[in-house]
């Protein structure tokens, strides 16, 4: 099998396909596993505290025996699980090398991928040489969907009709506006009397960042507290470093960069770096920080800022199912039972960051509070394709529950259970769309995942993997046939 990305999904469903037997190998672009936990240093994880499931729980558990204990990860107000990236990355590497059937190529980028006669064949170059490798499966794992794209598959980009997509927080029409996407900064604290101010950047004004301090808590509308200390401590990582991501008048930048090609969207990331740099410049200079500055060897970059952007939105292709707000807040009486099929598991409520585009529909998501919910395994299938898998954030979901599926530990999930969904295809020899989900469910259970939000208790009898037998839980494991992914 082969899977084009090593960020979040791609290095879990590497580590998932090969702990099942499946000889892999993952394709990715940059040094380092884990992407936007760690190449792009978003290194503050939101949501499944108290969800640790599978792969995302495994990582946890070897963050908190590095840093001693779960404690020594809520350094920050904004996650109860903070660290440093090349922490993350170095972690991410252990585990994917005691997976004896994973193989990866760092620093390779994919050029060509076509399916033919049941076979995939991907041309991939690296250090300046073009090698191809074959295999029967697929899993688009790169951060905008780029491989389903070049397959012609389709999909949606931007906000959707509010009554086309069934969602009645959705604008009246659709547009093409998508979340701001962030270039990360991670700084580090060099001490009282240390001057770490970098140079003052182009086109600098600080009059784009001057309520960066207003709201030091960004999910309320509390009256102004102008405490820039605490703005800081939002992303406030072990060993004195903080992770710059900051919504409010702060470094998130609007650009759609999607469909744009390779060079022209370098040259757009260029933009949303000078971005950062000039509100690393105000936290410095304007805000007087002066010690804290861009922490030395953290990447392995010449400028010291990640290798790549934070995106929190790809292509979203249409899939055997539509993840939509439906199956989100009230799934027991959703059109259909999907939380039947689940395959992944998350808590954290509707994010999104629109504030540096002044045209974005005014949406108030503070309203779309969500219960823990569960994502169904058709959203990882296409409609129209029979050995290519969906995952990171191009699975077939809604523009606003997106906003909640992006999130580190969701993304880990997806990518974990399409690992399994890959081998159990493979095993079976049949097309994705009419793998047994009970199959694929009851694996993911015995590699600790969830399939249902719920947490631990004590109960008469085993629980399912470790976590609590809920109604659903118990139907699925009781009955052996599969359900039709729509």
């Amino acid at each position: 099998m082969i899977i084009v990305g090593g960020g979040a999904s791609g290095t879990a469903a590497g580590i998932a396909a090969g702990r099942l037997g499946t000889k892999t190998l993952i394709i990715e672009s940059s040094p380092w596993l884990g992407g936007m936990l760690t190449a792009a240093g978003v290194s503050a994880i939101d949501g499944n505290h108290r969800l640790p499931s599978g792969i995302w729980g495994e990582f946890k558990a070897e963050l908190e025996a590095y840093y001693g204990g779960p404690e020594k990860l809520a350094t920050g107000w904004v996650s109860n699980t903070l660290f440093e990236p090349k922490v993350g990355n170095e972690i991410l590497k252990k585990m994917a090398s005691e997976v004896k059937n994973l193989t990866i190529s760092y620093e390779s980028d994919w050029k060509n991928a076509s399916y033919e006669n049941g076979v995939w064949r991907v041309t991939f170059s690296k250090n300046g040489k073009e090698e191809t490798i074959y295999a029967p499966l697929l899993i688009d794992a790169t951060e905008l969907g780029d491989v389903a794209a070049a397959q012609e598959l389709p999909y949606r980009l931007g906000m959707d009709a509010r009554d086309e997509i069934g969602e009645e927080f959705a604008p009246e029409t659709a547009n093409n506006i998508i979340q701001d996407l962030t270039f990360v900064a991670t700084l580090q604290d060099y001490g009282e009397g240390a001057d770490k101010t970098i140079p003052k950047p182009a086109n600098y004004d600080p009059a784009e960042f001057a309520c960066a301090c207003a709201h030091a808590d960004p999910t309320t509308d509390d009256a102004p507290t102008l405490d820039c200390g605490k703005m800081l401590d939002y992303g406030k990582l072990p060993n004195g470093k903080f992770m710059i991501n900051w919504p409010n008048c702060g470094n998130d930048h609007y650009v759609d960069l999607v469909e744009l090609s390779p060079e022209k969207r370098l040259v757009e990331i260029e933009k949303a770096k000078q971005t950062t740099l000039r509100f690393v410049y105000y936290i410095q200079h304007d805000l007087g920080f002066r010690h804290l500055g861009l922490a030395e060897k953290e990447y392995p970059t010449v400028d010291k800022l990640p290798m790549i952007p934070y995106h929190r939105e790809s292509r979203r292709f249409r899939g055997l199912v539509d993840f939509t707000l439906p199956y989100v807040r009230t799934p027991y009486s959703a059109p259909s039972p999907l939380y039947r099929t689940g395959i992944a598991v998350g808590d954290y409520t509707i994010d999104h960051h629109h504030k540096k585009n002044p045209k974005a529909p005014a949406i108030d998501f503070i309203k779309i509070r969500v219960p823990s919910y569960n994502v169904p395994l058709g959203a990882l299938i296409p409609v129209n394709h029979p050995a290519l898998i969906l995952a990171e954030k191009s699975i077939s979901v809604s523009n606003i529950v997106n906003g909640a599926s992006r999130l580190q530990p969701v993304v880990l999930g997806i990518g974990h259970a399409a690992g399994v969904l890959a081998t159990a295809a493979l095993e079976d020899q049949k097309p994705l769309a009419e793998v047994s989900i009970r199959r694929v469910q009851q694996l993911l259970l015995d590699q600790k995942a969830y399939i249902m939000p719920f947490f631990g208790y004590e109960s008469r009898g085993p629980s399912l993997s470790g976590h609590a037998k809920s109604r659903g839980s118990r139907h699925l494991q009781r009955r052996g046939r599969s359900l039709p992914l729509g």
